[in-house]
């Protein structure tokens, strides 16, 4: 992207972008192996989607549970889209990677008995989720990995937006430029420079108008990586969050979120004549996988001609609701609803990226050096539909494999020095920036056009409106380059267009209704012609290159021919 040049840089052995569940775990890790680490995040260490996390973090830790049945319900959840040898890895390595947690720090909550106390959430067949603070787990989760990377002397770069990827003249990784947002050690636009970088950025519901994310889930990993030659995978298939709280047909940016843990203690789910609608479509009604229930909302809406239905847990009493679910309890009261005497209402937004930057099993992506975990990945392990709970155990798993195999090919050896290519890179040249106002243009465009309900209809219509603003932008380009002035609102709202077309381009493709991609007009799911992938990568010429895999398998992220050796 267009952006000053560097003013500042450090080196390292790597560099996290991000500071949730997954950078934190990485960092911590690759530290740990006696790495020089740098943490780079776009807020403060605390601030992205992980303690944002109510639920819980899924693993078979309970009497009677196995990683074989929690495997069943992730590859039922997925739709049949689901990489099983990821899934496997999640299972199996899951319950250790949990207890590695405790033994960081975190804190969950205990039985009476004294053991973890778990609860069900949509599409476990077993109470398997350990939560913390009744419904702060992911706050509990993020306060114990911050206070291990400020007690180990992490190097941090807060108040940091990652810009792009830098490459040396073989196309290997040699670090990120940023931009400090003047706070912390450093100000305005730096390198660091390393021959391995985590991306770590978390999701991109900003693309929405309303979402459960945090303001900072621009999709400024996945950018990065398209803009640096790496393939993106699945970005259909974007989870809408069945319950939350609706504040008006008008309501924009992050909203508050009623976990599915509410459900899975026995809240119901009713329209406004308190009918249970859920019961006969699904076996597990309620606790359906969330593209399920989200649609079973949808349709109902429909048939009400409303815009929301309700969540009632009233028999719940007010001694479980502040126990179990304080601050979701909170946030109802804080809009004028108390859920202990009524109904919440509840509507569908967008909440939970299942595809992301490609990878493999040990977080390699189709770049030499890059690697990605968390929400801005797309590991396998979830499919066309994400098993509630999965994501915070996914992001433990796949940040401790990723540190294990830079570790392994650092080899004890100091690596090769990088001599990074002049930014802009000749043979892809900078992108036009545009101007901060489109960022609200854009969620308007995708949340009529390619948000619960989608069509060919609304999409082409979502491609084209996207398509001028990208030519808006680049048409404005003078005889110098100059673009939108360089910045943070124009950075966001360049990359929210970027994830934005690709998610567009995927979802045209894929003629099927299959998990949280929902086509109206193909309302079937097509084994036949579907059950593959969709990979995306960015041509030099800012225009997408989308075809579908040969199957349900993807090929390796790295010929074999060339391993990733650091």
């Amino acid at each position: 992207m267009h952006a000053p040049a560097p003013g500042w840089s450090v080196a390292a052995d790597v560099v996290v972008v991000g500071s949730g569940v997954a950078g934190l775990t990485a960092a911590l890790r690759c530290e740990a192996a006696g790495l020089t680490t740098v943490v780079v995040t776009k807020a403060r260490l605390d601030d992205g989607s992980t303690r944002w996390a109510q639920g819980g973090i899924a693993a078979a830790l309970g009497d009677g549970d196995t990683p074989e049945q929690h495997l069943d319900d992730t590859l039922v959840a997925g739709a049949g889209l689901c990489d099983e040898e990821a899934v496997r890895i999640l299972v199996t390595e899951g319950p250790d990677a949990v207890r590695r947690l405790i033994a960081t720090g975190a804190h969950f909550d205990e039985s009476a008995e004294g053991g973890l106390a778990l609860t069900r959430e949509g599409g476990h067949h077993r109470r398997r989720i350990a939560h913390a603070g009744g419904d702060a787990t992911g706050a509990e989760i993020s306060r114990a990995l911050v206070d291990a990377v400020r007690a180990r002397g992490l190097r941090t770069v807060e108040n940091a937006l990652v810009l792009d990827l830098l490459t040396d003249a073989e196309g290997r990784t040699a670090g990120v430029t940023l931009h400090v947002m003047g706070e912390g050690q450093h100000d305005g636009v730096g390198a660091v420079h390393a021959p391995a970088v985590v991306l770590a950025t978390g999701g991109m519901g900003q693309v929405f108008s309303a979402t459960t994310n945090p303001a900072v889930s621009t999709g400024d990993g996945v950018a990065l990586a398209l803009r640096a030659g790496a393939e993106v995978s699945d970005l259909e298939f974007v989870q809408f969050h069945p319950t939350v709280l609706f504040l008006g047909p008008d309501a924009e940016g992050q909203q508050p979120l009623v976990s599915e843990a509410v459900r899975g203690e026995g809240a119901h789910l009713v329209d406004a004549d308190g009918v249970r609608f859920m019961q006969g479509q699904h076996e597990l009604a309620e606790l359906a996988p969330r593209d399920i229930v989200a649609k079973g909302i949808m349709r109902r809406m429909r048939e009400r001609n409303t815009e929301h239905m309700y969540l009632d847990a009233r028999h719940f009493g007010a001694e479980m609701w502040e126990r179990r679910f304080p601050t979701i309890l909170a946030a109802c009261r804080a809009h004028g609803i108390d859920p202990v005497t009524e109904p919440v209402p509840v509507a569908p937004a967008a909440h939970y990226a299942s595809g992301g930057v490609r990878t493999d099993s040990r977080g390699r992506t189709t770049v030499p050096g890059l690697y990605a975990c968390g929400e801005v990945a797309c590991t396998g392990v979830h499919g066309a539909n994400r098993l509630a709970s999965n994501s915070l155990l996914e992001g433990l798993v796949y940040a401790e494999r990723i540190a294990a195999d830079i570790a392994a090919r650092r080899g004890g050896q100091e690596p090769p020095a990088r001599v990074p290519r002049p930014l802009p890179q000749a043979d892809r040249p900078a992108q036009p920036l545009l101007a901060p106002e489109a960022r609200f243009a854009i969620q308007r465009i995708m949340t009529r056009g390619a948000g619960v309900l989608r069509s060919e209809s609304s999409l082409a219509r979502a491609a084209d409106q996207l398509e001028a603003l990208h030519a808006e932008a680049r048409d404005a380009l003078d005889e110098n380059g100059k673009t939108a002035e360089p910045g943070v609102d124009t950075w966001e709202a360049t990359n929210l267009l970027c994830v934005a077309r690709v998610l567009v381009a995927a979802a045209r493709l894929r003629e099927e209704t299959r998990g949280c991609h929902w086509r109206e007009d193909r309302p079937e799911r097509d084994d036949t012609r579907w059950r593959r992938h969709v990979v995306v990568r960015l041509n030099p010429d800012r225009t997408l290159a989308v075809h579908p895999t040969d199957g349900t398998d993807f090929p390796p992220t790295l010929p074999p021919q060339a391993p990733q050796e650091q």
